[in-house]
């Protein structure tokens, strides 16, 4: 079996190609931040084996979650592509589907509300419209930086990623909050959410300032996090319409399958689920 030298140029090289696949960036720091670990795992040497991918994807699944080692099987696979290398490729886990939620990951309405309080409370008003933001239009917190002014005046965003196109709807309600907020804060022009430097906030900046949040607002740390806005929208709206195609098209996703893990329940209302049954007397 051949045996190869992998090398940070190679790294660089591999995440240029990401980016001229038109991958969102997310996606690609994130490829490449796996492929990085990868490459401080192996030996000094720096060769690249099937049994080092092996030791190495047995040292990341005692580590990690399932899914978090599937991406990062994935993104490594995709770097033995691109170098073909694909006789080095290793399987990804086989993870059993889940019919429901942890309870102890998921945001409620409730817990949402003390943010947005807690948060208003600090005077952090960006955080504050930002997390309404997420949670009234159910968009990935890279698709923020396409809530513009000029979004707001025209009653939805524009969202160009991964070479595909779709519009956001944006609530009159809320865009009558942000257009305000812009005016307050001075913003005359381009995205809603930016740095003091002008710059689009990135997912970095948003979760360390949602983790300072947590403590005032008696909300559980592992709860708060930029995706579980996305999760409470689809819980809410499937609540209401228990129409999964017209969630599937608000999210943007290509197959209900994936919309389908958004509106999983917690495992405690299958429970209360199972006991209207009337079966136990």
């Amino acid at each position: 079996m051949n045996a190869y030298v992998m090398t940070r140029e190679q790294i660089a090289l591999y995440g240029n190609a990401l980016r001229l696949e038109e991958r969102c960036e997310a996606t690609a720091q994130k490829y490449v931040g796996a492929v990085t670990a990868f490459f401080e795992f192996l030996p000094e040497n720096k060769a690249v084996s099937k049994e080092a991918t092996l030791a190495w994807k047995a040292e990341i699944s005692g580590k990690f979650a399932g899914s978090t080692v599937n991406v990062m099987i994935s993104a490594v696979n995709r770097f033995f592509t691109f170098m073909s290398w694909s006789d080095i490729r290793i399987k990804r886990l086989k993870i059993q589907r889940l019919i429901f939620r942890d309870r102890d990951r998921e945001l409620t309405k409730a817990e949402y509300l003390r943010l947005l309080n807690a948060a208003k409370a600090v005077g952090n008003l960006r955080l504050h419209y930002l997390m309404q933001t997420l949670g009234a239009t159910g968009i990935r917190v890279s698709e923020l930086r396409f809530v513009t002014v000029e979004a707001l005046q025209n009653g939805s965003a524009v969202v160009d990623c991964k070479g595909k196109r779709r519009v956001i709807l944006i609530p009159k309600n809320l865009r009558k909050k942000l257009l305000a907020y812009c005016k307050e804060a001075n913003i005359v022009s381009g995205s809603v959410f930016v740095t003091r430097n002008g710059k689009p906030l990135n997912r970095s900046n948003i979760w360390k300032e949602l983790q300072r949040l947590c403590e005032s607002a008696r909300v559980d740390r592992r709860k708060v996090f930029p995706h579980n806005f996305r999760h409470l929208f689809a819980v809410s709206f499937y609540r209401m319409e228990k129409d999964i195609a017209k969630l599937a098209d608000l999210l943007g996703h290509a197959s209900v399958n994936t919309t389908r893990i958004y509106i999983m329940e917690s495992g405690a209302e299958h429970e209360r689920q199972m006991e209207k049954l009337g079966l136990v007397v």
